[in-house]
């Protein structure tokens, strides 16, 4: 057995503060297309994948192929989008060749698109295909909501205008969600599943599983190397999966936790692949009126209360895993701040006295759904370990189909509605789209409101139009602290992706966005 980290990293504090993070994302612009090393490529065969995790809408016959509701297989299989982020957390240009904001305010970007791109049915990408593509964007993807406006200019370049400013801007362009499709309808868009990426539709069960055949003409000049790529979605079963691996029903199986790991380490035809700070878990806490989490000092007892090493230890092995700060930001982000103190249970205690709960405290139930398997360990560990601060915590699994908009509910604030006390899974993102993800208007937030709700936007207004990566590190760096003692919500701990595969699989390295995982360069020697 052998195992292959993208990025070897101490999870001691000291360690990291020391500059084991990531190279600054801001500087990778180099083109993708890099051949593997080593051993040459052979073409050919077929690669059978399992999935264990999911980051879905509900999909169905109709729109089982769109990019939208595609994600738990890999969107890149069958699309590409302007920009990929690769595992470094680097951008990269993909569709794109070569952008730039037209003045300081780095709210207007010119892109200029690859020229020769084909789409799966032999017609040229062009501006009118991106221009169509964000125009379905800005209403359906959550990021792309800061677009105002998109231009053609001329038949291979666009320009895009930004309701504000923002630095990080090609990092919005890599998210799955922003996939070029052929231009169509609004109504209609997408839902061909034709794109540019490497291999294109066969057919599609909604939910369960995906194949598709080489794109021959695809713009990465000699890749695909596979004929034909299965992707099978096993969320929430990953003994099932790991058993059809044994089997050779599955030549590689995505998404796996420690146990996974100890479970096969011993077996000799098998290498793992570990993406290094990839997820974790948002707390949301709702402060609507009667909620105790309107009280700060709660949030502060409830984020004293958790021993975020016991998760790390038990859920994690201690290995695959990473304490949390309460922001969006993991671990390996360079601009990841660290808490100035971890548990305090006799602070805990003091904060719920404070608060008038000097006997302990029952919180409302918080639901989770089992989106990654480690997740009911997860919970049941952060469950016990407040007990000890006097906090009574009932939790409760929920079906990951339909999750979402359980979770989220009604929320309408006009109408006095909010969402659960609930737990969603997010990956790791640059900062300028993680640490927006606190804003008050977004359910994660919980609705965070006031004083210095305000002041972190502003910080991140600033950040936003701020062009020089160590001016923005030191705003990101002051809106941490400020959710350090707001706690507006709770991000405890992570994980790191985990993939298993067979020797056969070459150049299957796991990704530590796990969307962005392509299999362009993927090849079996066998």
């Amino acid at each position: 057995m052998t195992v292959f980290d993208r990025r070897e990293f101490s999870l001691a504090a000291a360690a990291l503060a020391a500059g084991a993070g990531l190279p600054a994302a801001a500087l990778a612009q180099a083109p993708a297309g890099a051949k593997p090393a080593g051993p040459a490529p052979v073409r050919g065969g077929v690669l059978k994948v399992a999935q264990c995790s999911a980051n879905r809408r509900t999909a169905n016959a109709g729109n089982a192929r769109h990019p939208y509701f595609f994600v738990d297989l890999s969107t890149r299989v069958a699309y590409n989008c302007l920009t990929w982020v690769n595992e470094k957390l680097e951008w990269e240009y993909e569709l794109a060749r070569e952008m730039a904001p037209t003045d300081e305010q780095v709210n207007v970007w010119d892109v200029s698109l690859r020229e020769g791109v084909l789409f799966h049915d032999g017609r040229e990408m062009v501006a009118d295909d991106v221009v169509a593509s964000f125009e379905a964007h800005r209403t359906g993807a959550a990021f792309a909501s800061q677009i105002q406006k998109v231009e053609g200019l001329g038949r291979h370049k666009v320009r895009f205008h930004l309701k504000e400013g923002n630095a990080e801007f090609p990092y919005v362009l890599a998210e799955y969600q922003h996939a070029i499709m052929q231009a169509d309808t609004p109504a209609r868009i997408g839902l061909n599943g034709i794109g540019t990426g490497p291999f294109r539709f066969v057919s599609a069960d909604p939910n369960r599983s995906a194949i598709f055949e080489r794109h021959e003409r695809y713009w990465r000049k000699g890749f695909p190397y596979l004929d034909r790529l299965e992707i099978h979605n096993r969320e929430g079963q990953q003994e099932a999966a790991l058993n059809g691996l044994r089997a050779r029903q599955f030549d590689a199986v995505l998404t796996i936790d420690a146990r996974g790991v100890r479970q096969l380490q011993r077996e000799p035809d098998l290498e793992f692949s570990v993406g290094r700070g990839s997820y974790h878990f948002v707390i949301q806490l709702p402060k609507h009126p009667g909620s105790p989490f309107e009280d700060k000092r709660i949030r502060q007892a409830f984020a004293l209360a958790i021993d975020r090493e016991a998760i790390v230890r038990i859920a994690y092995a201690g290995k695959y895993g990473w304490v949390g700060n309460d922001s969006h930001l993991v671990a390996t982000d360079p601009n990841f701040l660290f808490r100035p103190a971890r548990r305090d249970v006799a602070a805990a205690r003091r904060l719920l006295a404070e608060a008038g709960y000097p006997n302990g405290i029952t919180l409302p139930t918080l639901y989770f759904s089992p989106q990654l398997p480690e997740v009911p360990i997860y919970f049941q560990v952060l469950q016990q370990t407040v007990k000890e601060a006097g906090i009574t915590l009932p939790i409760e699994e929920r079906p990951a189909d339909g999750y979402v908009a359980f979770r989220t509910g009604d929320n309408d604030l006009a109408k006095g509605k909010f969402h659960k006390f609930a737990m969603t899974a997010v990956g790791s993102r640059n900062p300028g789209i993680s640490l927006n993800r606190m804003r008050g208007a977004f359910v994660e937030s919980g609705h965070w409101r006031g004083p210095e709700h305000d002041r972190y936007m502003d910080l991140y207004r600033r950040a936003m139009v701020t062009r020089d990566d160590t001016l923005r590190k030191r705003l990101y760096h002051e809106m941490q602290r400020i959710l350090q003692e707001e706690v507006p919500a709770i991000l405890p701990a992570g994980g790191d992706a985990i993939l298993v595969r067979r020797k056969f699989v070459r150049n299957l390295n796991y990704h530590p966005q796990i969307w962005s995982i392509r299999f362009d360069e993927v090849w079996r020697s066998a």
